[in-house]
């Protein structure tokens, strides 16, 4: 499948079909913990901060054109020590699973984001979402914490696995040329 797929950036012209998409994981499952479905408009505004912050925004395309996921980067932290670091998401249309369609564009994403010099990737996932948990490892994230019962949603709490992976060099230099700091113990 992935030789049809075209994987590129996201336009105001796909906020209809990412709205889409996501409406069926909020009100569906227990992939992501919001409970109200964002319209066109509030997922053109998200889009639109995220491209403007520097952050990649990718969308893949079937054959005909249709978007069938999106994917994004957005800071890991608001602090500006976390700069360096993105959350990674991914949302494949829940009809088209199981295709390779989230592999491909999670691979994308990854190198869109080394390209613009982020250093690490973290990945939040519920774990009602095994096939996401895989998903992350087979692009190299490892497990690296659990958060017990951070979440509630459709009457269950749900815990919340924490997975990374490094980017380029990661934190085998430093960013931008910046000193590299010792610090010793006392």
């Amino acid at each position: 499948m992935t030789g049809q797929l075209t994987i590129c950036d996201a336009t105001s012209g796909d906020v209809a079909a990412l709205a889409e998409i996501f409406a069926h994981y909020v009100e569906e499952s227990t992939a992501t913990f919001e409970t109200k479905a964002p319209d066109a408009a509030e997922m053109a505004r998200r889009r639109v901060d995220l491209v403007d912050g520097g952050y990649p925004f990718l969308v893949t395309r079937g054959a005909n054109g249709r978007v069938l996921a999106f994917g994004f980067a957005q800071r890991y932290g608001p602090r500006a020590g976390y700069r360096y670091s993105v959350e990674t998401t991914i949302y494949v249309r829940h009809d088209c699973l199981g295709r390779g369609i989230g592999s491909a564009l999670l691979q994308a994403l990854l190198t869109e984001c080394e390209r613009r010099g982020f250093r690490q990737a973290f990945a939040v996932i519920a774990a009602s979402e095994p096939a996401s948990v895989v998903l992350h490892a087979r692009a190299g994230f490892l497990p690296v914490g659990t958060l017990a019962a951070a979440g509630w949603k459709h009457g269950q709490w749900i815990d919340v696995f924490l997975m990374q992976r490094r980017l380029g060099e990661g934190n085998d230099t430093p960013p931008d040329g910046a000193p590299v700091i010792a610090v010793t113990a006392r």
